[in-house]
């Protein structure tokens, strides 16, 4: 199962309640081979919402660490998805907008600091807002490079504590290691800003920082492409946005620093991106990395919504696994579901073995 922001729950500033236990120990009672839970802030400036969660403080560690382990009594894998929510932070949650919008006449996804956000504390490889509606960042300093980096290493110690069995960086959907390898939103002129080997320095770097402190799987989101207007490169050769070939670049570096699994997924860092959205439309973009580099493990998501249709992906060779959100969220039993779909045997949780023992056994040869 993909992490996928579904609660905007937490509660006491970033910290997860009974409603998260149920809700993915839910998915592990069901047959969900390994859970990724959504993303989670390594610090409070990072979080996208109020309402998300965070791993910047102790108190943090022990809710997370009864979803884990009422999974694991399941038999079921749990990761956690770490990230900085970068220039896309204090915002509101879909929920939260939409009352704000109603109460305040306003549009904006901007929540103010009597709205429990944190407007004047944004930060961005460079002072670029996502869009007029968003906060307006303040580019970060190395001090603030610094503090994002212990903040991600001190989430890892944590994580050791809980008991995930991975970890998924999050490099993608516009948050803030996407903001640099991005030109659209990176204009820095130092070491971290301008050619690509500089854009992708500090993701690199905190991805080296982690491995090191992390000795389980790490896995490593993306988004293969902006989806912005026209080629990568002008006519001079210059970089315009952020693609596949860059991706493909990126992600060899990845694999140099020993990352176990590159989360393929597209867009999220431009405001007028136009995504041709269709069943499986961002499996191509796993394909294309997973031949550039076929040693390293790829997924595929997106529109991926029934089990022949997934098993085809794996059969065929565009990817090695396949995480799958929405359509989970729309069917917590789609793991039975699927195990029904295409022939084989699966042992899901003595609650729901009677409903699915029938439909799931072995059918009888047929008489003459």
């Amino acid at each position: 199962m993909s992490p996928s922001k579904t609660g905007y729950l937490c509660s006491d500033n970033g910290h997860a309640t009974d409603w998260h236990l149920v809700h993915i120990g839910g998915f592990a009672t069901r047959g969900v081979g390994a859970i990724c839970i959504e993303a989670t802030s390594v610090l409070p400036n990072g979080r996208i919402s109020p309402e998300d969660a965070g791993l910047w403080t102790d108190s943090q560690i022990e809710p997370l660490k009864r979803i884990v382990n009422f999974c694991h009594a399941q038999g079921t894998l749990v990761g956690v998805q770490l990230t900085h929510g970068g220039r896309k932070t204090s915002t509101f949650a879909p929920f939260v907008h939409l009352n704000a919008a109603k109460t305040r006449r306003a549009t904006t996804w901007t929540a103010s600091q009597q709205e429990n956000g944190w407007p004047d504390d944004v930060i961005a490889p460079s002072a670029i807002s996502f869009s007029k509606d968003y906060p307006n960042p303040k580019e970060m300093a190395e001090e603030d490079l610094t503090r994002v980096e212990d903040a991600f290493l001190a989430a890892v110690e944590r994580c050791k504590k809980i008991g995930f069995d991975f970890i998924d960086i999050h490099g993608a959907h516009g948050y803030l290691l996407h903001e640099f390898v991005s030109s659209l939103s990176n204009t820095r002129t130092d070491q971290y800003g301008g050619s690509l080997e500089n854009r992708i320095r500090y993701p690199l770097r905190i991805t080296s920082s982690i491995r090191k402190a992390w000795q389980k799987p790490l896995f490593y989101r993306l988004s293969a492409t902006d989806w912005a207007e026209g080629p990568e490169k002008d006519e001079n050769g210059e970089w315009r946005q952020w693609g596949l070939e860059q991706s493909t670049i990126l992600v060899g570096e990845i694999e140099k620093l020993g990352v176990d699994l590159v989360d393929v997924s597209t867009g999220g860092n431009w405001e007028k991106q136009s995504i041709p959205i269709g069943p499986g439309y961002q499996v191509p973009f796993a394909e294309a990395l997973k031949k550039a580099h076929p040693k390293l493990v790829c997924s595929a998501v997106g529109l991926i919504t029934s089990p022949k249709q997934a098993e085809s992906y794996l059969q065929d060779g565009k990817t090695d696994v396949i995480f799958i959100a929405r359509e989970f969220l729309r069917n917590p039993h789609w793991a039975m579901y699927a195990a029904q779909e295409l022939g084989v045997a699966i042992k899901p949780a003595n609650e729901y073995e009677r409903a699915w023992m029938d439909v799931l056994a072995p059918k009888p040869a047929a008489e003459n």
